[in-house]
């Protein structure tokens, strides 16, 4: 029977918590919570996980392609705020930016993702486009999203981990 298993970090009760109910609310009669050392994996089985989630396979994700379905799609123009906010919560990081210019400090929040997948990029750029929030590559596998209104925008949406 498939299985949908989330590791969540102990640090974070409230993000277990909204694994739990996210899968409850979708397709879940029964979840688990299994609890190992500094973290809980929040499980759940189902023979219809494979079907709303079709970009899962075998290897790693960023050898494979992450491709969204029509359906998929439709469910992300809607709630692209939500899906930004599961992408920064699991690869991405708000903090204070520190740089120096011209012998003056200069201190401002900052926010980075971080991933492999060019798709996954590639979908994390997509939703910060529909949301009109300002972002620029600074490596080839990192997005950061640094001007003042777009990180104020992006806190609107993704929020502190809790």
């Amino acid at each position: 029977m498939p299985v949908l298993r989330i590791s969540c970090s102990r640090s974070w009760p409230g993000l277990v918590d909204a694994c739990d109910a996210a899968m409850r609310a979708v397709l879940a009669a029964r979840v688990q919570r299994v609890r190992h050392p500094g973290w809980i994996s929040v499980q759940s089985y189902g023979k219809h996980w494979p079907c709303l989630l079709p970009q899962h396979g075998p290897g790693k994700k960023h050898e494979r392609p992450i491709v969204l379905t029509d359906w998929q799609r439709e469910i992300l123009i809607a709630h692209a705020g939500s899906f930004l906010r599961g992408l920064f919560h699991s690869d991405g990081a708000r903090f204070a930016n520190r740089v120096r210019v011209r012998g003056k400090a200069y201190v401002y929040p900052r926010y980075m993702f971080v991933n492999e997948s060019t798709d996954i990029m590639g979908l994390c750029q997509w939703a910060l486009d529909l949301l009109g929030i300002p972002w620029r590559m600074n490596r080839r596998n990192s997005l950061s999203v640094a001007r003042r209104d777009a990180v104020a925008a992006l806190d609107r949406h993704v929020g502190p981990k809790s």
